[in-house]
């Protein structure tokens, strides 16, 4: 028998519901895209649409270890995100690289 995810996220403890919520929030945090994708709810062919490309070349990014920049920012705005490229380095600084901000996709 399955159960509905809501429905044993309301006898959880209130405690036990806010660790959950962190995990999910730290793996979206730190998430591969296909993961991303996942979180968001949405289908590879649902993005495809909105990406204006198929479900097989989506599935060929998410599998990708090396990607153009503005791939990856048509991917996150198809999503309804925005990305954003930072560079932190060991002495605390943290910079917002715009290199790519006049990027449009195709």
């Amino acid at each position: 028998m399955t159960r509905n995810f809501n429905e044993l996220r309301r006898k959880m403890s209130p405690e036990s519901r806010a660790r959950s919520s962190a995990m999910a929030r730290e793996i979206v945090a730190e998430a591969r895209l296909a993961e991303l994708r996942r979180a968001r709810e949405m289908t590879q062919s649902a993005l495809a649409a909105a990406m204006e490309t198929s479900q097989g070349e989506i599935s060929k990014i998410e599998k990708r270890t090396d990607c153009y920049v503005s791939t990856i920012r048509q991917y996150i705005e198809a999503l309804d995100g925005e990305l954003e490229i930072v560079a932190r380095f060991p002495d605390g600084q943290t910079v917002k690289i715009n290199q790519f901000s006049d990027l449009t996709t195709a």
